[in-house]
């Protein structure tokens, strides 16, 4: 029992960091302290250890030569073929998505794309990130895909950190919830290729931004 309970702790610290990642909690290059974490998730530092290892071996962290780990800086190359994968593989579970789309689903999407305006009206953009990326895995999870969903899960992963290099630009924010909108009237009409298109103008336009960007993280 106490095996078990202690694999259940190490699974939760790897969920919770790997959420962080995904969410822009971390920003790129940080250092990643073990002991600050484990104070942070009020846990021992031997779970967090070996959930930053477990994150180290799937390349969403990177172990240097002091042994310190660090959130990766992308070079503009790596970010030029996530940002090609993404399109690729969110496009696919999107239009996926589409013909799976439950009523209840459709409404709790409608229901977050209101509060993205709210958090725009506010001036909120932290609020609006976390939005979005619910927005986005509400949609994905439709697509009854699990193995294509933790693909992404990692691809957020890889550029997560980035996120907040977006409220850099002044104008994205209303236009990406304008390319929203598009994605939740596509799915109204359950138009598969239609969601497909618009997430991938929606990802392409982020990334066109996060490229503009990228010196600003390093």
């Amino acid at each position: 029992m106490l095996k078990l309970e202690h694999q259940t702790l190490n699974d939760r610290a790897y969920g919770a960091l790997k959420q962080e990642l995904i969410s822009g909690g971390f920003s790129p290059g940080q250092t990643l302290v073990i002991r600050k974490l484990a104070e942070t998730f009020g846990i021992s530092t031997t779970p967090i250890r070996e959930a930053l290892q477990r994150l180290v071996a799937e390349r969403l962290l990177e172990m240097q030569n002091n042994r310190s780990v660090i959130v990766p800086l992308l070079s503009a190359p790596a970010f030029e073929e996530l940002t090609r994968i993404r399109i690729a593989v969110e496009g696919l579970a999107g239009e996926m998505a589409a013909s799976r789309m439950t009523e209840s689903g459709l409404v709790d999407i409608q229901a977050t794309l209101a509060g993205m305006q709210r958090a725009i009206e506010a001036g909120d953009a932290k609020a609006y990130l976390t939005l979005n990326e619910a927005f986005h895995f509400a949609i994905y999870q439709h697509a009854g895909a699990p193995i294509l969903l933790n693909m992404i899960r990692d691809l957020w992963g890889r550029v997560g950190p980035y996120l907040k290099l977006l409220m850099q630009a002044d104008r994205y924010i209303p236009q990406s919830n304008a390319a929203h909108r598009k994605i939740v009237a596509a799915l109204e009409q359950r138009s598969g290729p239609t969601v497909r298109i618009f997430i991938e103008e929606d990802i392409a336009t982020a990334a066109a931004v996060l490229s503009a960007n990228l010196g600003a993280a390093s």
